[in-house]
């Protein structure tokens, strides 16, 4: 696995992981303890000061707790620990699945819209590498909730405006939600991208548009909501 080289890159990598082994692969649920500190820090490939960094990232989202002398426990699975810190003021806690679905059906589709129209060659191919992966992780049963949230923030941040990044972490919540709960949604998705794409790489706005604007209904009909 590459990994970024600096130390609170790494760190928050290694914090995005272990959320992933709670709340989307259920490897440990509230209540349990979990490897100890080598046995984690092997696991993940990085060094123990980096495991103990993540833990603390863990900590301080509710997630995880340290007990003295007995080790980490999971004390939350609230998908939404895995939104950072100076993203508070954008993530209520009492947010619902439909708030979040609201607000991606009002952004991402415009998103997508100028992303057809402003998109570098390079940032679709960057796009596409994460569809591409996805696909991949998808056919080896393995976690996709990382890729699908970096396909989406390529598609974002290629619309070229500065306050998308603002935004980014209700989308994560909401595919969060998506991939954790819904994971049947995973083979209609990997259809979508792939439209999605494509309209992105022809510059069509307008398709781009229609279509992450369908991707999005398809999201409201496997969690079981309706669109207004």
């Amino acid at each position: 696995m590459t990994r970024a080289t600096s130390s609170s890159s790494l760190s928050e990598q290694a914090a995005h992981e272990i959320m992933d082994m709670i709340l989307v692969e259920q490897r440990f649920r509230v209540g349990d303890k979990l490897p100890n500190e080598l046995e984690l820090a092997e696991e993940l490939g990085i060094s123990r000061v980096t495991l103990r960094e993540a833990i603390r990232i863990l900590c301080t989202r509710g997630l995880v707790e340290i007990r003295r002398g007995r080790g980490t426990y999971v004390v939350s699975g609230d998908a939404s620990a895995a939104v950072p810190d100076e993203a508070a003021p954008f993530a209520a806690p009492d947010a619902t699945i439909r708030d979040l679905l609201e607000i991606r059906l009002m952004v991402e589709p415009m998103a997508a819209y100028y992303a057809a129209k402003r998109a570098s060659d390079q940032e679709i191919g960057h796009i596409d590498s994460h569809r591409q992966r996805i696909e991949e992780l998808a056919a080896e049963g393995k976690n996709v909730l990382k890729e699908e949230q970096d396909f989406h923030n390529a598609i974002s941040m290629a619309s070229h405006n500065h306050l998308m990044e603002r935004l980014l972490p209700i989308i994560n919540k909401s595919i969060i939600a998506d991939v954790l709960f819904f994971k049947e949604s995973i083979d209609y998705s990997i259809q979508d991208h792939r439209e999605i794409v494509r309209c992105i790489r022809a510059h069509s706005a307008e398709a781009a548009r229609t279509t992450m604007r369908l991707h999005i209904i398809h999201c409201y009909q496997i969690t079981g909501q309706e669109v207004e």
